[in-house]
Formats: structure tokens, C-alpha cells, sequence
């Protein structure tokens, strides 16, 4: 008997040690911030102050400042990291760059962050003071940057960090195709994600570190396939397509974490709308043994730090004349949503592209081709401001005119819809024209029934024939996958903003009608 009591003792007092080498971190993260910093409205567009103090307006900086004090006191171990694209979106990245990002990040305690596509907008040359005014790594692992100064020995492929008595690695990784997304420069050469990871794993491993934990903005689809092709990845934090996961949310793309394996896979959507809070509990191997937790909405439920939003409203000051001014009544909200506009015909598709083809008609311009990854934001009835225009399209995209024959048509519309099932934002909005595609068919088979605009009719395109299309700078150079172009004749590339395009165009309709016209058919 006195065997058997001790015997359990000894169970117990093994259990007891192995419960206490179980470590529990709790993930807190951000992504596709796109300089947010002012509350949003339920359109992702800028909100009033009016509509905010009556609870209408989610996000903005001085309610993250708050939702991070509430979450980090309910943990008592925790990392705050984001999934990239802080840059980009509003009116404060035009007139500040990176440094309002990097102070707002700097002040949240942020421990790491990846490298997003719209962090090269401006090229290497932004992205460099934005690496060297935060005091956190910025990460990379599928790029590289060694013939590039600006960035050479900036940003790290991946870093070990210390947190509760445990190291972690963090690994960074940014989309395949950013050099077609953005204006990396031709000295940043990015590789395949999966093997990247999997190198960072290895030598993390090697170094004996167990919990590794991968920020990516290469989308949902990239993170499911990178987990199901390395090993030793415990958590991925998402960006890029703007993923709402989410375990009570009908809206929801997944569950949140979304499991692939034993990794652990969180987004949570963006423009600062939610708080990602996963908490996970991994054994002394290393293996993550819990994952849950869920994405908190910054409604009007969750106060405003004062002291933040003082900062803000003193940033947005430079901005109020351009941003405030009325330009256009719209009788009807227009549809920017990426859900929308990433996928067929949308109501703002319509307008800038009408808006573009109206401005150079005169020119004996056709067609033209937008594409809706360059429209960020829905516009609310009612009275239309340059901001909000502005944050519909704020890249600073002039129009570009060209030509190139009807087989060129062909293929770039093609190259549009080649990746409709990812939500990317090569799909074309058009005007000039229409056709049909079938997402079902293969990829550079997929469009049909292409017909262009002759008069008050339309005919068949010629694949022979020469047309002359606008589109915008960005598009006409190759961004986007559209690389047919850049061989194009007869290139303008210097015309007018396209923000300022579409106002003029809004405030000649009168009370704008949103609509769609059939030119784009799905099968």
C-alpha cells in the first residue's frame, strides 16, 4: 500500500511539473491599417465627428490606444504585432508618409512588424525612414534586399525575441508579386513564400527556439498554403486581403484561428475596424496545445484615448481645407467595397472609369480600364467631400493614355480576372466596353463576348485593330500584372489626378445615380 501512495505521489507531483511547463502568450495584432487614424465609417470612409459622438464610427487610433490598455491587462504575457500596410489610404499618408504611422506605432508598443506591399509605394526610400523611426524590427523573409542601399541591413528576415522566460521567432513575408503591386525599384527581388518560411524555421530551430510565429501579408490563401507546406510553424498573423475571421460573425471568412494542421491562422479584416486577440497556450515541445480567442470591434462601445485624439485631430489640421470641401452630391451610396469591386461590375467601378474615359474622349480614347484594387472605400448619400473622394483613391494616380492592338485588350483583361478567386486587385472596372468571363475556366481562358463601344452600338473587338485606351500611371507601367502595357505606343502618363478626374466628373451629374450597366458578366 505504501508503494502505491507514494507511486501516486510521484504521478501527481509529474503532472504538477508538466502543467507548470506550459507557457500561454497572448497575440494581439493589426493589419491593413491603411492610415486610419481618424474613426471610419460603416463604408470604411472617413466619418463626421457628429456620427461619431452618436456611436456611428468604428476604428481610429484613440480607440486602439484603449482596446490595447484593456486587452494587455487581461494577460499578463502578450506581443502586439502587425500583418503590414500601414501605409496608404487617406490624406495623412499623402501629406505625412510613414512618420504619423511610426509615432502611432512607436506609442502602442508594437513588438514586430512585416513589410506590406504598400509600404513600397513611395519606394525603398520612404520605406527606409519608416524602418529607421520605429523602434521595432520590421521583417521580411521572402525578398531580398542586399543590392538595394535604401533598405540593405534595415529589415531583418526574422528575429528571436524574449517574452515571459520563452524566445519566440518571428518570421516576416510580403506578397510574391509586390514588385507588380507597388514601386519596390528593380533592386528588391522577392521569392516564394513557402520556401522562405520553411528557410527561417530552420535556422530558428537550429538555434533552439520552439514557438515561431510568421506575420504575413500575402492573404488568406497564401497562409493556408504556407502552413500546409512548412513545418514548425505554430501562428500566422494575416494581411493583405483584408480577411475578416471570426467564430460568431455570419460575415466571417473562417474561424478565427483558422487551423491548417497544428498553425494557427488570424486576420483581422482592417482600416483599425477590430483588434485581433488570440490567445494560445503552447506545451514544453513547443506545439501550440490551445488556440482561441476572437477579433474585438472598435465600435462606439470602446472610449477614445483623449490624449490620442488630440494628436490626431492636431495632425488631421494641414489636411481639414482640402479634406472638408464639398465637391458632388451622390443620391445613393456608391459600392467600393474590395468585396465588390475585386470580383465584377461595382457601382464606383462605373464612376471612374466613366470619369476617365469622359475626361479624355476628345483625345479619341475608347476604352478604359481601372483597376479596382485602386478603389478603397464606398461613398456615403448625400453631400460628397474631396476627402472622401480622396480616400476612394488616394494614390496619387495621374491618367495615362495609350494604344496597343485588340489582342492586347484581350490579354490584359484576361491578366484582370486571372485571379478573381483571391479577391485581387488586377480585376478590371471598365467603360468603353464589356465582355464576359467565366472564373471556372482556366486562367487565360476565362473572357468572352468582348465587345467595344462605336457610337450609340457596340461591335466585336478586333484583335488586329488599334485602340486607345486610358487607364491610370500605375496600371500603364505594369503594376497589377498588367506588363502588356508597358511596351504600349503613343504613352501619356502625366495626365491629371484621378481623384481630381472623378470629383470634376461627380460634380458635373448633379446629384450623382450609382449604377451598374451589365458591361462586366460573370458566368
Amino acid at each position: 500500500m505504501l508503494t502505491r501512495i507514494l507511486s501516486t505521489s510521484a504521478a501527481v507531483a509529474l503532472l504538477a511539473g508538466a502543467a507548470s511547463a506550459d507557457y500561454s502568450l497572448t497575440i494581439l495584432h493589426t493589419n491593413d491599417f491603411h492610415a486610419r487614424f481618424e474613426p471610419i465609417s460603416k463604408y470604411d470612409s472617413g466619418c463626421s465627428s457628429e456620427d461619431n459622438a452618436e456611436g456611428k464610427c468604428f476604428g481610429g487610433s484613440a480607440r486602439l490606444i484603449t482596446a490595447l490598455e484593456e486587452a494587455k491587462a487581461r494577460t499578463n504575457n502578450y506581443i502586439l504585432v502587425d500583418g503590414g500596410d500601414q501605409f496608404q489610404g487617406t490624406l495623412f499618408y499623402s501629406y505625412y508618409k510613414g512618420k504619423l504611422a511610426a509615432e502611432m506605432m512607436n506609442k502602442m508598443g508594437y513588438t514586430a512588424m512585416t513589410v506590406g506591399n504598400h509600404e513600397f509605394d513611395d519606394g525603398p526610400e520612404v520605406l527606409a525612414g519608416f524602418v529607421d523611426a520605429v523602434n521595432f524590427p520590421i521583417l521580411m523573409s521572402n525578398a531580398d534586399i542586399s543590392g538595394e542601399p535604401l533598405l540593405s541591413g534595415k529589415i531583418a528576415k526574422s528575429t528571436v525575441i524574449e517574452q515571459g522566460g520563452e524566445k519566440i521567432g518571428l518570421i516576416g513575408l510580403t506578397p510574391q508579386d509586390t514588385d507588380e503591386l507597388a514601386s519596390p525599384g528593380p533592386n528588391v527581388i522577392f521569392t516564394d513564400p513557402s520556401d522562405a518560411v520553411q528557410g527561417e524555421v530552420d535556422k530558428l530551430t537550429a538555434d533552439g527556439v520552439n514557438k515561431i510565429i510568421v506575420l504575413s501579408h500575402s492573404g488568406y490563401g497564401v497562409d493556408q498554403k504556407v502552413a500546409a507546406e512548412t513545418t514548425g510553424v505554430d501562428v500566422i498573423v494575416g494581411g493583405h486581403t483584408n480577411t475578416y475571421l471570426s467564430n460568431t460573425a455570419d460575415s466571417a471568412e473562417g474561424p478565427y484561428p483558422t487551423m491548417v494542421d497544428d498553425t494557427a491562422i488570424v486576420s483581422a479584416y482592417a482600416y483599425g475596424k477590430f483588434l485581433g486577440e488570440l490567445n494560445v497556450t503552447f506545451d514544453d515541445a513547443g506545439k501550440v496545445i490551445e488556440a482561441k480567442g476572437e477579433p474585438i470591434i472598435m465600435d462606439g462601445n470602446v472610449a477614445e484615448d483623449q490624449a490620442t485624439k488630440d494628436r490626431i485631430a492636431k495632425a488631421a489640421e494641414p489636411l481639414e481645407e482640402i479634406r472638408n470641401k464639398v465637391v458632388a452630391q451622390t443620391a445613393e451610396p456608391i459600392d467600393g467595397e474590395r468585396g465588390s469591386c475585386r470580383a465584377g461590375e461595382c457601382t464606383m467601378g462605373n464612376l471612374v472609369a466613366d470619369a476617365m474615359l469622359d475626361r479624355v474622349k476628345d483625345q479619341g480614347v475608347q476604352i478604359a480600364i481601372a483597376n479596382g484594387g485602386g478603389l478603397r472605400a464606398s461613398i456615403d448619400a448625400g453631400e460628397v467631400t474631396m476627402g472622401e473622394v480622396l480616400t476612394v483613391l488616394p494614390f496619387q494616380n495621374t491618367l495615362a493614355t495609350f494604344q496597343v492592338d485588340g489582342a492586347t485588350v484581350k490579354e490584359a483583361l484576361e491578366n484582370g480576372v486571372s485571379q478573381v478567386e483571391e479577391g485581387a486587385g488586377r480585376f478590371p472596372q471598365v467603360a468603353g466596353i464589356k465582355f464576359t468571363f467565366d472564373p471556372a475556366a482556366p486562367v487565360g481562358d476565362r473572357v468572352s463576348d468582348v465587345m467595344v463601344a462605336e457610337g450609340d452600338s457596340f461591335v466585336p473587338l478586333d484583335p488586329a485593330k488599334t485602340y486607345t485606351l486610358v487607364s491610370n500611371n500605375y496600371v500603364r507601367n505594369g503594376g497589377d500584372g498588367y506588363a502588356m502595357f508597358k511596351d504600349a505606343e503613343n504613352v501619356y502618363d502625366f495626365g491629371p489626378d484621378l481623384a481630381d478626374v472623378t470629383a470634376e466628373f461627380l460634380a458635373e451629374q448633379g446629384p450623382y445615380k450609382p449604377f451598374t450597366d451589365g458591361r462586366i458578366t460573370r458566368k
